[in-house]
């Protein structure tokens, strides 16, 4: 049989079900979720192999239009930096819906000259998927995508199908990466992401957004890994809402990234977690790239 391999940039708006798409094609947890926009920051590869052939995953920040801050232009440039000499562009989108940041994410995609798979995510909440038949036809005047796939990230559904739809359009090649290999990634790098999640998931309105986590100490102490995690803020004030009443609130988001880790990593972890003020570090491009935002 012949083997197939080559680069699958995902890229959609904010909040619309990429890294649940990955975490599910890959059947592990590799991208952090969260109900809100802008989870992820960093493009990161995950890797699918199987007897057909190696599909690797790039999932990209969201597209969107708040462009005012240092880390909003940021996600931005990663998110298009990621569509370089891919193979295949795979855009998400939620059935039903096309709003002016999906509109900015197509226009990426078409501008990056690769074949454009449209994956419409959120089927299964629609009851009537006769429903789905108008929006697929106006879809697809939009733009001559390589094929349209309705599919459910959480439930799982045709992701079988939209694997055998990219993988036809990869190039005939050899793996890359070894078969048990799932990211290009670090622990030490998961490590961060995983006590963001955290934040992302259990601060209101905009402190998620003015918090980021830098992994300090990474040891392996002989099976057990030994990690110092600093949560960076930008005012007294947050960092007080960050460590809660008595240290409770910061003990809870502490106490499930380390279980994420352990799940993750396989092995026992003792993670200690300080907070700490950064003023206005999502406004500065410098504080940026010392807290591992780099050029894209």
């Amino acid at each position: 049989m012949t083997s197939r391999c080559g680069y699958v940039a995902i890229i959609g708006r904010p909040n619309v079900g990429k890294s649940t798409l990955l975490n599910r094609i890959l059947g592990q947890k590799l991208a952090i979720t969260s109900h809100k926009a802008q989870t992820t920051r960093h493009a990161i590869l995950g890797i699918k192999t199987s007897d057909k052939g190696q599909l690797l995953f790039v999932d990209t920040p969201g597209i969107h239009e708040r462009g005012a801050s240092a880390l909003n232009r940021y996600l931005n440039r990663a998110a298009r930096a990621a569509l370089a000499d891919v193979d295949v562009v795979l855009l998400v989108l939620e059935a039903l819906r096309f709003t002016r940041e999906d509109e900015l994410a197509l226009k990426a995609a078409a501008d990056s000259g690769a074949a454009v798979v449209v994956a419409v995510n959120k089927v299964d909440r629609i009851a009537d998927k006769q429903a789905l038949l108008p929006y697929l036809q106006a879809l697809g005047a939009r733009h001559d995508f390589a094929e349209i796939v309705p599919v459910s990230a959480k439930r799982g559904s045709q992701l079988d199908v939209l694997e055998d739809v990219l993988l036809a359009r990869l190039p005939e090649a050899e793996p890359m990466f070894p078969a048990d290999q799932l990211t290009d990634r670090s622990e030490r790098f998961f490590a961060a992401e995983l006590l963001r999640e955290q934040l992302m998931r259990r601060y209101a309105q905009e402190l998620p957004y003015r918090t980021t986590v830098e992994i300090e100490r990474f040891e392996d102490e002989g099976g057990r890994y030994l990690i110092h995690a600093l949560i960076w803020v930008e005012r007294e004030s947050q960092k007080a809402i960050i460590i809660g009443h008595g240290g409770d609130a910061l003990k809870a988001a502490a106490t499930n990234a380390r279980l994420g880790m352990q799940e993750l990593f396989g092995c026992p972890v003792h993670l200690e977690v300080w907070v700490k003020v950064k003023q206005s570090w999502s406004s500065d491009e410098a504080a940026l790239a010392s807290l591992g935002y780099g050029d894209v």
